[in-house]
């Protein structure tokens, strides 16, 4: 299910020089923020879980998450590339599977360990909200990067659909709006980190039991789609 030669075009592909920009000054911005905060605020439990909520967690972690997961299939399909390799002889659940732990693995790397560092910044992981934080931001990055994986499969405008669904639904509407939150990537996973933070610092609208089941379910369906999609793409090249 792991095909060595596609992960490391993929990683090359989404780690190209204009992603890897955007993807160091995400995690940069937190940690100066972090480092401002703390400076001018000193250590603060509830200040601490509003930065990593607020920013970590609504903005940096889906942002991430578009850019690698709509990078490490999205330009292929484009540019058209993805015939070639839909050439080989690799099985195209293999092709996704391998897409999907690349995404993954940039995601985690990009805002779980920065949100794990932010963490220590603003309080010292007091009340374990460093902890807390970064389960969260691990649990979002396989949902949201198996969805962007989806949404660059199916769109060839991935990375605009997927910026606003980040920024407006999940920033927005998953912030403010009662019954949106209930279907946001943001909320599920806040859910696991209100179980590891302080009592009364995360809060989330959603149940642990229900989290998990539809942060597992999202995953396995859209990575199942991609592949589905996929595999119609390889009979319309071939017509």
């Amino acid at each position: 299910m792991y095909d060595p030669t596609v992960a490391r075009l993929t990683y090359r592909a989404v780690l190209g020089r204009r992603r890897a920009a955007i993807l160091f000054v995400l995690p940069g911005l937190l940690l100066l923020i972090a480092a401002a905060v703390r400076g001018f605020n000193g250590a603060d439990d509830q200040v601490a879980a509003d930065v990593l909520g607020g920013f970590a967690i609504a903005t940096m972690v889906p942002l991430i998450g578009v850019i690698a997961g709509t990078g490490s299939i999205g330009p292929e399909i484009d540019d058209g590339s993805i015939v070639y390799l839909l050439a080989k002889p690799v099985k195209r659940p293999t092709i996704i599977f391998t897409k999907l732990i690349v995404a993954i693995a940039v995601t985690m790397a990009f805002s779980a360990v920065p949100t794990f560092i932010a963490g220590f910044i603003l309080n010292g992981n007091g009340q374990q909200i460093a902890v807390a934080f970064t389960v969260a931001a691990l649990v979002a990055s396989i949902a949201y990067s198996a969805l962007f994986l989806l949404l660059g499969t199916v769109s060839r405008h991935a990375v605009v659909v997927g910026l606003v669904y980040a920024l407006v639904w999940e920033t927005l509407f998953g912030s403010l709006v009662p019954g949106a939150r209930t279907l946001s990537v943001q909320q599920w996973s806040l859910s696991l980190a209100e179980k590891i933070g302080g009592e009364g610092l995360i809060g989330s609208d959603v149940g642990l039991p229900t989290a998990v089941a539809l942060l597992a379910g999202v995953t396995v369906a859209a990575t199942w789609y991609a592949g589905q999609k996929l595999r119609v793409l390889k009979l319309a090249g071939e017509e």
